[in-house]
């Protein structure tokens, strides 16, 4: 015992230094301990877990591609922290927290009134008018001998020859005039004679040909078809040599000075577009240029494969600019009368499942950013959104952009959602 005491007084001082490092060294550890534990539990909190919409098993922690189906990866929020802060919490909203509103893009907008125009899309072609076409047609039955007319696009001019014509009842009708011309009884002569005169008139032979065949009594199987109108060849049905019957049409020939520009209207935009109506338009080869014109006639018809009516403006084509099949495309402007005090949302903001259209509300009363699926019912179509007849009230926040991202959180966490009720 005293060799212990006179060991102890002698290394007195290195027994306190090592006692004190041995009580550094366990502090040390358990301090380092608890705040690595605290730091990893909370940086583990913070994580955010991303997945597939379309294949939730896939989970990692950073945006990208689901390596399955290729979708953009969303986050995964866990609600359980969001869900204590609020006790009376509508079961179906939708939780994201800051981040994942972020990284998803997440915006939102405040709805309101304003439907005050709407512009229809209208596709179509350059027509000839109908109202200024003739159409040439044979007037006796015959060969063509002549065909003065080389191809469609031929400008002609009214009373020009068209064609000869070679016509042995044109012929025979001429030989019965010159044997009444010959009629030795002058009071049946001049019946007879007025009686063949009236048949070549019938067969449009013109008069100095029928004066022709009184002066030198002489019949002849020829005729010319002359032109009934000016205008551009736009159709042409026979060819020299072929044989016509009475009555065949032979040309179409249309005047170009006027011309109508044709669109195609759905029947969803049928009740915009109306006669007197301002239309401008475009065609692609005369970039830089724009028309203008006002609506003159509404096909009352619906086409029963297009689903379209024909929407008719008549245009002036002067040095004819315009030529016929030419493709145009514009713009129908039409007032929104009846609409002036309903919704208009961002088309966005709006998902449609073929029966149902949806948005998702902004629930205020969150203390994070909630969301809430809600059906709406869709007015016209404007050129970037929609009117909203029913399902919105003025005021309220909707999301705007990133709405498939929240809709595929919903469905993850099996709440209300595009995909079901």
């Amino acid at each position: 015992m005293n060799k212990i005491k006179d060991f102890i007084i002698r290394h007195k001082m290195a027994l306190v230094v090592l006692i004190g490092i041995i009580l550094g060294l366990g502090i040390g550890y358990v301090a380092f301990h608890k705040g690595g534990t605290s730091t990893t539990s909370k940086s583990e909190k913070k994580k955010t877990i991303w997945t597939c919409s379309m294949d939730p098993q896939v989970r990692q922690d950073h945006p990208g591609k689901c390596p399955i189906c290729g979708m953009d990866l969303i986050p995964l929020t866990d609600e359980s922290h969001a869900s204590g802060s609020r006790m009376d919490m509508d079961p179906n909203d939708v939780m994201l927290s800051d981040e994942a509103m972020a990284l998803a893009n997440v915006q939102t907008e405040t709805v309101g009134t304003g439907a005050t125009a709407k512009e229809v899309r209208l596709f179509g072609k350059i027509q000839p008018d109908e109202r200024l076409e003739q159409v040439q047609s044979a007037y006796v039955d015959g060969r063509v001998e002549k065909f003065f007319i080389n191809a469609v696009g031929d400008h002609v001019g009214k009373g020009q020859t068209l064609a000869v014509i070679y016509s042995p009842a044109l012929y025979a009708a001429e030989q019965e005039l010159v044997e009444a011309l010959a009629y030795p009884m002058a009071a049946q002569r001049k019946a007879l004679v007025e009686a063949a005169v009236e048949k070549l008139e019938l067969l449009q032979i013109d008069r100095a040909q029928i004066n022709r065949v009184i002066r030198t009594k002489k019949a002849s199987p020829y005729v010319s078809l002359k032109a009934n109108t000016s205008g551009t060849v736009v159709d042409k049905q026979v060819e020299q040599g072929d044989y016509v019957k009475q009555g065949q049409p032979m040309l179409k020939i249309a005047n170009l000075g006027t011309v109508w520009a044709v669109f195609q209207a759905y029947e969803s935009d049928l009740p915009f577009v109306k006669i007197g109506s301002t239309v401008r338009f475009t065609t692609e080869s005369m970039p830089g240029r724009s028309f203008s014109g006002k609506v003159s006639f509404v096909d009352p018809i619906i086409d029963d494969k297009s689903r379209t009516a024909g929407v008719r403006v008549v245009m002036s084509n002067p040095g004819g600019i315009f030529k016929p099949q030419m493709i145009i495309s514009g713009y129908a402007h039409a007032s929104m009368k009846g609409y002036e005090n309903d919704i208009v949302v961002p088309k966005s903001a709006v998902m449609w499942t073929g029966k149902r259209s949806i948005v998702y509300v902004k629930d205020e009363g969150a203390s994070m950013p909630a969301f809430q699926m809600r059906e709406v019912t869709l007015g016209p179509s404007l050129p970037d959104a929609y009117v909203v007849t029913d399902g919105l009230a003025e005021g309220e926040t909707i999301v705007t952009n990133g709405t498939f991202a929240v809709d595929a959180s919903a469905q993850l966490a099996g709440k209300k959602s595009m995909m079901n009720r």
